[in-house]
């Protein structure tokens, strides 16, 4: 008896150890964006540039992963999820040892690319591993578990780094990071086998199916939203007279719906026969919040936290159920290279949504209108979520005949 429950805490410890490892694997590549949107004030008044230009930062970090991830599938499949979640977690390291002796924006650009790096392997490692190694029944509870990583991210950066920034400067908030991103590195080793290299494997570029374009287009449509408001929200909201502090709460309120909503609703939408309708719902309500950001003033800064807790409960939600639906459905293709082509449009969205933001600001003066474009983007990608409805149910009936 002691023996067997011996074995059990083993194998428990082992699940946790595995577990904690796919969350930082997507908590620690996200910082950049999160860090970027609360400490941004910060380092564009030491640093000497504009506001506007964070966007750059942004578009740098998730181009570059956006690239990447139309390779990054069959370079995880090559080198195996060991060496490929080493290479993230040291790639995460050297980015945020960057940021601390950067003398110029160019010098964060730089280290916002080395992040892009391990965004690209971040969703096909992790979702490779679920694959592997975690049983079925819990597959979407642990799908929604990693994906609230990114989320996790946006608390560290909404309640941790402001102050640790406003304490000792930006740069020890900053430096804090690497010790972490190394200690992941090293249980990596510790609990991933490794695995024998794959020696022979086609590197051409598969035509995605019409059900994965249509995936691809609606997370690239919800990330550029999403992005932007993430980005710009603290900016906006200390233009509508709140203070930085609170401002960077925002980014907080919206990480901790964000953790909940994937935790949550993954499973859920693994019991729908298509998660299709529940995008649909999602995406909806996530323009709506996004509406409701755009009614704040100086008298009314309750709508900036009802905006913020609104788009981190369904927005953010959206890419984990689009992952779930990649490991449930075969007909999207193979997980790791349908992961990366779904991340390289989500990136490819956060790359644009900043300094999209930016230019419609920039031009017209008015920030609302730039939400407003925001909100449009939203809505087209509801639309696509009833297309994608469509394509699955012609695709049923096509099977049972």
């Amino acid at each position: 008896m002691l023996i067997a429950s011996n074995r059990t805490a083993t194998v428990t410890m082992a699940d946790i150890a595995l577990q904690l490892l796919l969350v930082f694997a997507m908590t620690l590549p996200m910082l950049i964006l999160y860090a970027t949107s609360t400490l941004g004030l910060l380092l564009s008044a030491d640093l000497k540039f504009e506001t506007a230009s964070l966007g750059y930062l942004i578009m740098s970090s998730f181009g570059l992963a956006a690239v990447l991830s139309l390779y990054v599938g069959r370079v995880v499949d090559c080198l195996g999820s060991r060496q490929a979640l080493l290479i993230l977690f040291t790639a995460v390291a050297m980015a945020f040892s960057v940021i601390t002796v950067a003398t110029g924006f160019y010098g964060l650009m730089f280290a916002a690319a080395l992040c892009g790096i391990a965004q690209a392997l971040s969703n096909p490692v992790t979702n490779l591993l679920i694959a592997q190694q975690i049983p079925p029944r819990k597959k979407a509870w642990v799908i929604g578990l990693k994906q609230s990583g990114v989320q996790f991210a946006a608390l560290i950066a909404g309640l941790l780094l402001p102050v640790i920034a406003f304490r000792f400067g930006w740069r020890t908030a900053f430096a804090g990071i690497v010790p972490v991103a190394l200690l992941f590195a090293l249980v990596t080793g510790f609990i991933i086998p490794r695995q024998s290299a794959i020696t022979h494997y086609s590197w051409s570029i598969s035509r995605p199916n019409v059900l994965l374009r249509w995936l691809m287009a609606i997370q690239f449509c919800v990330a550029v939203s999403l992005s932007a408001f993430v980005t710009f929200l603290p900016a906006f909201a200390t233009q509508q007279g709140m203070a930085l502090l609170w401002a960077d709460m925002l980014i907080a309120v919206f990480g901790v719906m964000g953790m909940l909503s994937r935790i949550l609703l993954t499973p859920i939408g693994a019991k729908l026969k298509d998660e299709s309708s529940l995008l649909f719902v999602l995406i909806a309500v996530a323009a709506c919040a996004m509406l409701v950001t755009l009614q704040t003033d100086a008298r009314s800064h309750w709508y900036l936290w009802i905006g913020a807790a609104g788009m981190g409960f369904t927005a953010v939600a959206t890419n984990a159920i689009a992952m779930s639906m990649l490991i449930r459905d075969s007909g999207f293709g193979a997980v790791t290279v349908t992961s990366s082509y779904v991340s390289a449009a989500f990136f490819s969205g956060f790359a644009l949504g900043p300094p999209l933001y930016a230019a419609i600001t920039g031009y017209s003066g008015n920030p609302q209108l730039s939400w407003g474009v925001l909100v449009a983007v939203l809505s087209i990608a509801c639309t696509m979520t009833l297309a994608l409805a469509s394509v699955r149910r012609q695709r049923s009936r096509t099977a049972v005949q």
